[in-house]
């Protein structure tokens, strides 16, 4: 015996380590690029500025510095603006830390209890509409703050009210160059990456903030500008009365609410960050805990929750970072800045930040998956566009239920796909079923059965040998059936699934007059009947391992048929010849007395 190496001589795990002032530079490159988005996603939340900041530094601070992902940057996320908008106007912001707060405790239970990679589960076409039903709502309703304007409220009301906002913008010459700003800052996001050189590697969102600021400051314009307050002082930690909502059911409901898109959406994203590069993948439930851990600070301090976002987890990629230290620091910046800086905050048109939105909405919506899901699977197609309406037209729980139970039926409706061959013979009616019998083909399965009780023969025979699955449904119906042809006087033939039975070594011989495959196959006429049974040794008591049996019902048939086929359908061995292997269709052979019809089914 050899004994494994002590842990002590086992070779170290390779850990990609990064260069000190590479991790620092792309620390910096996130921070550029989270800082608008922080503010822009706190705006479009329905909260203060400063809100969406201490999320993004607990981000990196806790979130960035646990174990779990290596390069995945996390923050206050566009996925749940239109969510955390609805929950502050209809419970307060004071509610939202209980909510976050709660979230984040269940998130780590769940991290607890392994669960992480049950989020993996979800259909992608779910998963897909979800994020369009939330990127299409998000480009609607931050086109009126890109516009200086106030959106209505919900994203039907958003979209219809389009019209009216454009009308108002055209009539109204600040509201014109505010949109002027906002457009600027969409075409800026979707072309930058164009830009040739090493200036493409400074975010767009930081360009349009420099132009927007700069546009603000010139005489004669009055655009809105972020209002910003004191950091510290936006902290507004729970409080008993707070907590005493807990009581409610609907707080009850956002909080699971919240727990199940925040780590959806942190764990695709996840997902998607493993495939941008070749260090350490992320695991799965250490990140969940991770995840859980920072909404549950971002609870206490009652700010914005937390998810993984792909843009800065993609920046963070593409700057070089190998560690955790570039995602870690990236908080520290963003504390630094918001302590030391406000002020410069106060100076960005908050028609730029609701364009860096618009376009992140517009990446969310991912409009070219819809033909490339068309192109790959209509079914899931239809689950991807139904998950998005519901989204849209009544709010991302609902979608995402509904989402989930269409793909549900969907798979359910393809695992069944049951085959059902009917065809009457003399004086047999043959059903031979194959594939998953569940209750979802019951009434085909009904049809074939009344079609071979109504074919008026004095046999039926029904093959089930092919089905893989048969429910309860089915096995009840057909046993049903069974018996109630049998109560008729009729001859019925049950084969049902299950597993084969065999014979033992000693008789590892295909019986005498029974076709070997070969001349079955090339339509070879079998030898006469046996003219005695195939015994088993009573010393094994078992069937062996190679000769599979099929035991058919033997209820006495009327005189008259019995005569007739009392050779063919011998009791001892009229099922011996289930023995040859290599065909669900069955082989004919030649007509004649005394041997089998055309289409008699050797190979059951």
């Amino acid at each position: 015996m050899t004994s494994s190496p002590s842990p002590s001589s086992r070779a170290p795990k390779t850990v990609p380590k990064g260069d000190l002032a590479t991790e620092i530079t792309a620390s910096l490159v996130v921070f550029l690029v989270a800082l608008p988005l922080c503010i822009g996603v706190a705006v479009a939340s329905g909260v203060p500025a400063e809100l969406g900041i201490i999320s993004g530094v607990i981000g990196g601070l806790v979130v960035g510095a646990a174990r779990g992902s290596t390069l995945q940057v996390s923050g206050p996320a566009a996925g749940l603006a239109a969510l955390v908008a609805e929950t502050v106007l209809e419970y307060g912001v004071a509610m939202l830390g209980v909510i976050v707060l709660f979230s984040g405790l269940l998130q780590i239970v769940l991290g607890l209890v392994r669960l992480g990679r049950f989020f993996q589960a979800i259909s992608l076409a779910v998963v897909q509409g979800m994020l369009a039903g939330i990127g299409l709502p998000l480009m609607f309703s931050q086109a009126y703050p890109a516009m200086d304007a106030k959106a209505p409220g919900t994203p039907l009301e958003n979209m219809a009210g389009v019209p009216g906002l454009l009308a108002d913008t055209f009539a109204d010459p600040q509201a014109l160059i505010a949109a002027g700003l906002g457009t600027v800052t969409v075409v800026l996001s979707f072309l930058w990456k164009k830009v040739p050189g090493p200036v493409r590697k400074v975010p767009a969102a930081l360009v349009a903030v420099g132009i927007g600021i700069a546009v603000a400051a010139l005489p004669g314009v009055e655009v809105k500008t972020l209002q910003v307050g004191n950091l510290l002082a936006s902290v507004d930690v729970p409080g008993p009365a707070q907590f005493a909502g807990l009581a409610d059911v609907g707080i009850i409901t956002a909080i699971l609410t919240f727990t199940v898109i925040a780590s959806a959406e942190s764990l695709f994203t996840a997902a998607a960050v493993d495939r941008m590069h070749d260090g350490p993948r992320t695991r799965y439930n250490p990140e969940l805990i991770a995840q859980g851990a920072g909404n549950t600070i971002a609870g206490l301090l009652g700010a914005l929750p937390i998810t993984a976002v792909v843009a800065r987890s993609s920046a963070n990629v593409q700057a070089g970072a190998k560690t955790r230290l570039s995602r870690t620091l990236h908080g520290l910046w963003l504390l630094a800045f918001a302590l030391l800086l406000p002020q410069v905050l106060a100076l960005i048109p908050i028609s730029v930040l609701a364009g860096v939105l618009v376009h992140s909405g517009w990446k969310l919506f991912a409009p070219e998956e819809f033909p490339k899901m068309w192109r790959q699977d209509r079914g899931e197609f239809a689950v991807m566009t139904l998950t998005t309406l519901v989204i849209v037209a009544t709010a991302l729980l609902e979608g995402v239920l509904f989402g989930l139970a269409a793909g549900i039926v969907l798979a359910a409706v393809r695992m069944s796909q049951t085959v059902i061959r009917q065809h009457v013979e003399e004086d047999t009616a043959k059903v031979v079923m194959a594939g998953n019998a569940t209750f979802l083909r019951l009434p085909q399965v009904i049809e074939a059965l009344e079609a071979a009780a109504e074919a008026g023969k004095p046999r039926i025979r029904l093959d089930l040998t092919g089905v893989t699955h048969l429910d309860h449904a089915c096995r009840s119906q057909v046993e049903e059936f069974t018996a109630q042809q049998r109560g008729k006087g009729l001859r019925v033939e049950l084969l049902m699934p299950g597993p084969a039975k065999r014979l033992p070594p000693e008789t590892d011989r295909e019986p005498e007059g029974v076709p070997d495959e070969a001349s079955a196959r090339s339509g070879a006429r079998p030898d006469p009947l046996p003219r005695r049974p195939v015994t088993v040794p009573a010393s094994t008591g078992a069937p062996g391992p190679t000769a599979e049996w099929f035991y058919l019902d033997t209820t006495p048939m009327p005189e008259d048929f019995a005569q007739r086929y009392a050779e063919e359908y011998a009791q001892d061995y009229g099922s011996a010849y289930g023995s040859v292997h290599g065909s669900d269709q069955g082989r004919s052979y030649g007509e004649g007395e005394g041997t089998p019809g055309p289409s008699y089914d050797y190979f059951r």
